[in-house]
C-alpha cells in the first residue's frame, strides 16, 4: 500500500455512485419539525440523503464489534476511553456520539489526565498542536471526525478531518399511506371507545407517508489531508490517521448500506477526483498494513491503550 502520493494534496475527494437495491425508491434522512432536507441548485431540485454528523457516526461505528463490545481485530490497539457506568454496562470513546466530549468521560475522575494532556490555559493563547496531540495519545478517532471539549475550554476544538454526506439530485416525492389497523377497537371516538382514544395508541389510524425517486444519488467522501499535516504529528502517526480514514470510507461502503428500513442501497464504482490518479487501497489492503500501523505508532498512544474511567455524575 503506497500513499506517498497524498504527501502534497491538500485533500482526498472521493464519490460513488449508490441506486437503490430494489425498486426506485428510498428514505431520507428527516429532522424534527423540517421533515426531508430539500433544495433547489440550479433549478433542480435536490435533497440531503444522509447528513455530516451521521454519516461521522457511521464511519466510527463500522470500527466496533458489537459481539465482542471493542474494536475490530484489525483496530485492536488504538486506544480510547471507556467509562464504566454505576449499573456496571460501559460506553466508550468510539460510541459515544461527542467523542471524549461525552458526559459520561467528562464527569468522571479519569478525565483529569485527559484534561492534563491537553494543557489548556484560560487567558492564554491555545495550542491546537497539543490538543492534537492529546487526542492521539487517548483516541485517534477523534482526531478523524472532530472534538469540542467546551468543558474544558471554548477554544479546545478541532473540525473533522474525515468528513462525508450522500445526496440526490433531480428528485421527486413518492407520497404513499397505510392504516395501523386495531382488531380489537376500530374506532377512534364516539362511545364505542372502550378502551381509549388514538392518542393513546388505539383504533384505526390512517396515515402518510412520503419517500422520494431519484435520477442519481451520490456518496461524497473529503479527507482534510492539509489539516492533519498542520497538526505537526510524527510521520507514522499521520500514516496511521490516513490509513484509518480510508479504511472507514471503504468498510463503510463494503458493509452494504441499509442506512434506514427504506433505504437500502447498492454501491457502485469509487471515484476519487483529487489527487488526480490516486485510487483508494482496497479493504484487503488496509486491514493488512493497518495493525502493523498501529504498532509503529504505539509509541505516542496511552499504555495501557484503553483508559478505563468510572462515571460519578456531579
Amino acid at each position: 500500500m503506497n500513499l506517498d502520493s497524498l504527501s502534497s494534496a491538500p485533500r482526498l475527494l472521493a464519490e460513488v455512485d449508490l441506486h437503490p437495491a430494489q425498486g426506485t425508491r428510498f428514505q431520507p434522512t428527516g429532522f424534527p419539525d423540517l421533515g426531508a432536507a430539500e433544495y433547489r441548485v440550479g433549478g433542480r431540485r435536490m435533497l440531503l440523503v444522509e447528513s455530516a454528523q451521521s454519516m461521522a457516526n457511521r464511519l466510527e461505528a463500522v470500527c466496533w464489534d458489537e459481539v465482542s463490545d471493542d474494536l475490530i481485530p484489525p483496530l485492536r490497539g488504538l486506544p480510547y476511553v471507556k467509562a464504566k457506568l454505576p449499573d456496571g454496562k460501559e460506553t466508550s470513546s468510539i460510541l459515544e456520539a461527542h467523542r471524549l466530549n461525552s458526559p459520561y468521560i467528562v464527569n468522571s475522575k479519569g478525565f483529569a489526565a485527559i484534561e492534563e494532556k491537553i494543557g489548556f490555559e484560560k487567558d492564554s493563547p491555545f495550542d491546537r498542536r497539543g490538543l492534537a496531540g492529546a487526542l492521539l495519545h487517548f483516541d485517534p478517532n477523534s482526531l478523524i471526525h472532530g472534538i469540542f471539549l467546551e468543558k474544558v475550554g471554548g477554544v479546545v476544538r478541532l473540525p473533522r478531518a474525515l468528513s462525508a454526506f450522500i445526496e440526490a439530485s433531480d428528485v421527486d416525492v413518492a407520497a404513499s399511506g397505510g392504516v395501523k389497523l386495531d382488531r380489537v377497537q376500530p374506532a377512534t371516538e364516539g362511545e364505542s371507545t372502550k378502551y381509549g382514544k388514538a392518542a393513546e395508541g388505539y383504533g384505526n389510524v390512517p396515515y402518510h407517508r412520503e419517500e422520494y425517486a431519484a435520477a442519481k444519488i451520490t456518496a461524497f467522501f473529503n479527507l482534510d489531508l492539509a489539516l492533519l499535516r498542520g497538526y505537526g504529528l510524527a510521520a507514522q502517526a499521520e500514516q496511521l490517521l490516513i490509513a484509518l480514514s480510508l479504511f472507514k470510507v471503504q468498510r463503510f461502503l463494503q458493509g452494504g448500506l441499509r442506512l434506514r428500513t427504506a433505504c437500502d442501497l447498492d454501491v457502485g464504482e469509487v471515484r476519487v477526483t483529487r489527487p488526480v490518479g490516486f485510487a483508494l487501497p482496497s479493504i484487503g489492503e488496509l486491514e493488512t498494513a493497518l495493525p502493523d500501523l498501529i504498532k509503529r505508532a504505539s509509541e505516542h498512544f496511552n499504555n495501557p491503550p484503553v483508559l478505563v474511567v468510572e462515571y460519578s455524575k456531579k
